[in-house]
């Protein structure tokens, strides 16, 4: 996709204008709050005022708010706070199964870019030799899956492991220290820890399974407003499609959003996937796959049906 025709499909359109009317009509839709990470699609949306471009004609501002990770954005779009935004396959799980009011809106498989890193000197050599090892990782992440899965792979389990809860900001200097001996996590930390905190990768998450990320949306906005969540969506996949293609720019615009340096992005953007759509039954079953081995785990307090709260966009 040329760049002409990213803008023309990301600024608002007669067709997108004729979705306006109901929802100005309803007076509730002044603002999207929009939640991202320092990293995917969103990123490259906000870089290019796509979605400002898109709804300035309809009178609705956007609004970007950034979570170091996927668990504190569950949190805050469970109490109306944030509309729409971007995780990981592991903090949805969580949030529905403690009752939050979201939706799975699209989503987006993950090839590559996360992982569990070791200290380049480190003997762990094999997932095997992770017994008995200190984890880094953020507690109902898409890293926590990984690790859980790993583990599974390995044949070891949860208890074998000594689970180190960190944020990525804080599980950075912990794996720099020593203080853990692995550091499960995602682009652009998976790419700092391999560039700038002598890490080595022991496994890449393409290695044990499939993983997804999502796009979730606040369940009372995907309910009362699904044309602008339709159009916010759309906007989102031609942003994807346009990255897929222009993988250096991704870069520089990822670098100048989040601060994180260049050759760190160019890294992260080299090896992703931005291709975005629906919550199909394939990536539905993977995520039931996620939610149950959870359960079993008593990560989460009691089982839970992933197709329940997958959005069905009124236009399909």
């Amino acid at each position: 996709m040329q760049r002409r025709d990213f803008l023309r499909l990301s600024v608002g359109t007669a067709a997108a204008a004729a979705f306006a009317s109901p929802a100005i009509a309803q007076g509730a839709v002044k603002e999207i709050r929009i939640g991202y990470q320092k990293t995917g699609v969103l990123v490259i949306a906000r870089q290019q005022a796509a979605l400002e471009k898109h709804f300035s004609s309809q009178g609705i501002e956007v609004k970007w708010i950034e979570f170091s990770s996927g668990p504190p954005m569950m949190e805050a779009m469970n109490v109306g706070s944030v509309d729409f935004g971007a995780v990981g396959d592991s903090p949805p799980v969580f949030a529905q199964a403690a009752g939050a009011a979201i939706v799975y809106a699209a989503g987006q498989p993950i090839t590559n870019g996360q992982g569990i890193l070791v200290p380049k000197d480190s003997p762990i050599r094999d997932i095997t030799e992770l017994k008995g090892k200190r984890i880094g990782f953020t507690k109902g992440s898409s890293a926590h899956n990984i690790v859980v899965q790993t583990l599974e792979k390995a044949g070891l389990t949860y208890a074998d492991i000594t689970p180190i809860y960190l944020t990525p900001p804080d599980a950075g200097p912990a794996f720099a220290n020593g203080s853990i001996e692995a550091w499960a996590v995602w682009d652009p930390y998976f790419a700092i820890g391999e560039t700038r905190q002598n890490g080595r990768i022991l496994i890449n998450a393409r290695e044990v399974t499939k993983t997804n990320s999502f796009y979730i949306a606040n369940r009372e906005f995907a309910k009362n407003h699904g044309a602008i969540l339709r159009q916010i969506a759309e906007v989102t996949t031609a942003a994807g499609r346009w990255a897929e293609q222009h993988r250096d720019e991704v870069a520089r615009s990822l670098a100048a959003i989040t601060g994180v340096p260049l050759d760190i992005q160019t890294v992260a953007a080299n090896r992703a996937n931005f291709v975005v759509g629906p919550v199909t039954d394939e990536i539905a079953a993977t995520q039931q796959g996620v939610a149950d081995r959870f359960y079993k785990l008593g990560l989460i307090p009691k089982p839970i049906v992933i197709r329940d709260i997958v959005w069905r966009n009124p236009a399909a």
